[in-house]
Formats: structure tokens, C-alpha cells, sequence
């Protein structure tokens, strides 16, 4: 099964801002990105399924591309930074940060997740998606799933995945094996 993996565009969030699963605005060049990701698109049409998550940066892009009844799937949204949402992240003053930054991939923000715990999630979502019969599918999500879906097809490790961070409106494509 051929996975093609949408990353929405920029947001209009302060760098440094922690924003997570908060539904935040997009930037105001937001159709000048989405027509160039409609573009890229159009050399892996069709798809036998359409998902998104159901943040409205993910929606939003599914939509302007001709999605607007995607399917949508919480299991597709960015990690949850509980108590650490919308804030800067040099403005945090929780200790659990430091240690959040000692071991990101195993330590929850305050009231949200690991990433662990969102590989997890988005790896039972593909799990059950490979049960199905589709050839090439389309998922509009965010940053970290698309780090996880990648981790999950065995392209890069863990330890390594915020180096490979696709870019805002960014495509691509992977292949995952049918189970069975």
C-alpha cells in the first residue's frame, strides 16, 4: 500500500510557541502554499481513501485540495503538549521540561504525551490500515505524524526523527506492505 503523507502549511503561531493539538490559525500565505502542495499532489492521484486529522490546519488543506469529506481521524493529530500548549517554550516554567528535553521520546509533557505514546497512536491507525484493501491513500496531518509514519515504515529510528521534519505543505510517499 502506497501512503501519501501532507503535512498542512505554516501557522500563524510566535516560533517558539508549543501549539501541539491546539487549533491554531494559518499563515496569511496560506493558498499560495496549498496550491503548491495541490501541485505536487496531482503525480500521486487518485487515492482510494482520503484521511485527515480533524485539527482545521489539516482540514483546511484536505479541503482546498478537493478533500472536503475526508475522513477524519484523532489518531492523526500532532502530540498532545498538555499544560505546555500555546506556551513559549523558553517562557515554561514547569520542571518537567528539562526532563522533557533529557528524553523527549519517553517523558510526557505536563497533562499530554510522549512521543512514544504518539507512535503508538499513529501506529494503531496504521496497523488497521494496512487491513484494508487500498493501494494508495492519502493522510493530510501534521509534523510529528508524519515523523511517526516514517519511523513506522523502518526509514529512519527514533533517536534521529526530528532531523527528517518535513517541510510546512510538504508531501510524501511511502510504501507499507499489506499484513497478512
Amino acid at each position: 500500500m502506497e501512503i501519501i503523507l501532507i503535512r498542512h502549511t505554516s501557522v500563524d503561531v510566535p516560533p517558539g510557541v508549543c501549539y501541539g493539538q491546539t487549533d491554531v490559525p494559518l499563515k496569511d500565505t496560506f493558498e499560495e502554499e496549498a496550491r503548491r502542495t495541490l501541485q505536487t499532489l496531482e503525480a500521486y492521484k487518485p487515492f482510494d481513501h482520503v484521511y485527515t486529522s480533524p485539527l482545521t490546519r489539516c482540514t483546511r488543506l484536505a479541503t482546498f485540495c478537493g478533500y472536503p469529506d475526508a475522513e477524519q481521524d484523532k489518531r492523526l493529530m500532532e502530540i498532545n503538549f498538555g499544560e505546555w500548549e500555546m506556551k513559549p517554550f523558553d517562557a515554561n516554567d514547569d520542571p518537567r521540561l528539562q526532563e522533557w528535553y533529557a528524553d523527549y521520546l519517553n517523558v510526557a509533557a505536563t497533562g499530554g504525551e510522549s512521543f512514544a505514546m504518539q507512535y503508538q497512536r499513529v501506529s494503531h491507525f496504521l496497523d488497521e490500515l494496512r487491513q484494508k484493501e487500498y493501494r494508495r491513500v492519502a493522510l493530510f496531518a501534521h509534523g510529528g505524524v508524519l515523523i511517526c509514519a516514517q519511523i513506522y515504515a523502518g526509514l529512519f529510528l527514533a533517536e534521529e526523527a526530528f532531523s527528517h521534519l518535513t517541510n510546512y505543505g510538504g508531501v510524501i510517499a511511502l510504501q507499507l506492505p499489506a499484513l497478512g
